[in-house]
């Protein structure tokens, strides 16, 4: 395995986390607030400090397995992503229930989700990338 980076990509805020060096467990980074942060440039910072081998991108999925506009917009975002970064290959996962876990996860611990948003986008980043990491398995 290898060092890679998840993304939970919303409109206001982008959730990130990166797995260790080996590529093993995957752990919170930070929220890029894209009001005030470039996103691209910002993710390419992180993957060039990290030594990022893969960038893994969330996909929210509709109920019935089809694509909407968020899954547009997302896709929108990775190619400029691929644009930025053409020597890293780009995976999709699906996303579904990324936030939800992650808002269980983080109240499991006594945490309260609402009043931390940009910790809920990171634990959201978190589920994608560890989803992602069982599929390697």
């Amino acid at each position: 395995m290898h060092p890679a980076l998840g993304i939970d990509h919303g409109d206001a805020r982008i959730g990130i986390a990166a797995t260790d060096p080996v590529g093993i467990m995957a752990h919170p980074v930070e929220t890029i607030d894209v009001r005030k942060t470039d996103p691209i440039e910002r993710i390419a910072a992180i993957c060039q400090d990290r030594q990022i081998k893969t960038l893994v991108v969330g996909i929210p999925f509709r109920l019935d397995g089809s694509e909407g506009t968020a899954a547009e917009k997302v896709r929108r975002f990775a190619k400029k992503l691929s644009a930025r970064l053409p020597h890293l290959p780009l995976e999709y996962i699906d996303e579904s229930y990324t936030t939800m876990d992650a808002a269980e996860k983080l109240h499991q611990a006594g945490r309260n989700a609402k009043k931390q948003k940009a910790v809920i986008d990171q634990a959201a980043a978190v589920e994608i990338l560890s989803h992602w990491l069982d599929l390697q398995n």
